[in-house]
């Protein structure tokens, strides 16, 4: 389950367009930063996670952050200043399980494959059609589901909705927030497929409510994508017109009402799912596992932030220039225990705050976390308006501090202990660790 929201000017306090999201995924299903130059192709095919499409004759520059075993990603943003983050959604008609392209595919063919927010809407779209979406999208559970998307670049965003080849889109007008619901309501189409308004029977697309048709309210009801969704517009409108990176941060790290003011709060006892996901027994196998922030200039110029790891309340964002190779940060990780790789170095820590004194950890982590990325978010300002060799090593040195404060906290944090009458939230943790360990998990493998 995930959770992607965008603010647009003037619901920000610097005029630049501010998108977040969370990728939340299974346990062990590490997640990979990666940088990927732009690229002129010769005629051919294109092998995504499971088929082969028409490979593009050039491609952009990407930072992705991508699920170890599949060619796609979660979240990223091209060299042009494109961000696009995708969502799993689920429909009263069950979603295809042939092999086709998966929502993470299309979230990297837009952005390899489009300049701009409206572009890139387009090349799903066109996809979408063609080559349609279903396979597995799970790691250790087999998971099927439909996909939307939110779309922005510094000008504009848009949200786009998908049920099998069908799709409606939606151009956002101040702030607007998705997760695992379809959200698009009547009066607020920008554009649909024909066939989708022929499916609904309507002679437009300003007569149709396309989530109140299409929802699947018992897989809402397990989700709480929409109840998700309220919550980050809510958090969004506290700070509306002040909207900045550090907000956005914030919401990204909310554990939800319950959690506010409770200072013994604790992933073990949190009742149903919020923004901040921990993974927690049999019935919540999902986390949130990699975060990105981005900002976007209205001269076009952007800055990225990203943690890489799982659990953004414990994590560090780091700077991320567009179109600049990211620093040296390990291989890349798989589902098998690696402390090479900057994912499961992390993970040291976030399953001993799990499964120890949640609260004491974050309680003296936090502070020191928000002043070192105030630290970074000066470094880089100071050091955009220089020449491209300076902003790369301000970069450089942000990732490096990072990666020495990320060390010191894994020796600080509390020693992991079983909880008292946990109801199997410790077993369930321990149980994933020990596979990680052993490689015991899927045979999945890395995709290229």
């Amino acid at each position: 389950m995930c959770d992607t929201m965008v603010a647009l000017p003037p619901a920000t306090a610097t005029g630049r367009l501010l998108f977040a999201k969370n990728s939340d995924r299974e346990r062990n299903e590490a997640q990979f930063l990666e940088f990927r130059p732009a690229a002129r192709h010769a005629p051919g095919t294109l092998r995504c996670t499971y088929i082969d499409i028409p490979q593009a004759a050039e491609t952009q520059a990407v930072l992705l952050s991508r699920p170890f075993w599949c060619w796609g990603a979660e979240i990223g943003a091209n060299a042009a200043g494109v961000v696009i983050g995708n969502e799993a959604v689920f429909a009263r008609t069950p979603p295809g399980q042939e092999p086709a392209l998966i929502g993470m595919d299309l979230v990297r063919l837009g952005l390899e494959r489009a300049a701009t927010a409206e572009a890139a809407v387009s090349v799903i779209i066109e996809l979408l059609e063609r080559h349609g979406q279903g396979g597995d999208c799970g790691h250790l559970h087999e998971h099927f589901y439909d996909n939307s998307f939110l779309v922005a670049d510094h000008r504009e965003a848009f949200v786009l909705e998908t049920v099998g080849r069908f799709w409606v889109a939606e151009r956002v007008a101040r702030t607007r927030a998705i997760s695992n619901a379809l959200s698009i309501g009547r009066g607020a189409i920008w554009r649909a497929s024909p066939a989708l308004l022929a499916d609904a029977q309507v002679r437009s697309a300003a007569d149709l409510d396309f989530a109140a048709a299409y929802l699947d309210p018992a897989r809402d009801a397990l989700t709480q994508g929409r109840a998700r969704c309220a919550r980050a517009t809510e958090l969004m409108a506290r700070k509306d017109g002040a909207l900045r990176v550090a907000d956005m941060m914030a919401i990204l790290r909310d554990h939800g009402p319950a959690a506010e003011g409770d200072a013994h709060w604790h992933p073990a006892h949190a009742q149903g799912r919020s923004i901040c996901m921990h993974a927690g027994g049999p019935d919540r196998r999902s986390q949130s596992v990699a975060s990105l922030v981005a900002e976007l200039h209205p001269d076009g110029q952007a800055l990225h932030w990203v943690t890489g790891t799982s659990g953004p309340c414990l994590s560090l964002f780091r700077p991320v220039l567009p179109g600049v190779a990211l620093p040296p940060h390990g291989p890349r990780p798989s589902d098998r225990e690696d402390p090479a790789t900057l994912w499961w170095r992390h993970e040291a820590l976030h399953r001993g705050a799990v499964l120890g004194d949640f609260a004491a950890v974050l309680a003296e982590l936090a502070p020191a976390r928000d002043a070192l990325e105030a630290r970074f978010a000066t470094i880089m300002a100071e050091a955009l308006p220089e020449a491209p060799a300076r902003r790369a090593e301000a970069m450089a040195a942000c990732w490096a501090e990072a990666d020495a404060w990320e060390a010191s906290w894994r020796k600080r944090a509390l020693p992991a202990r079983a909880l008292v009458a946990d109801d199997g939230f410790g077993e369930t943790w321990r149980e994933l660790s020990r596979q990680a360990r052993e490689g015991a998990g899927s045979a999945r493998r890395a995709a290229s």
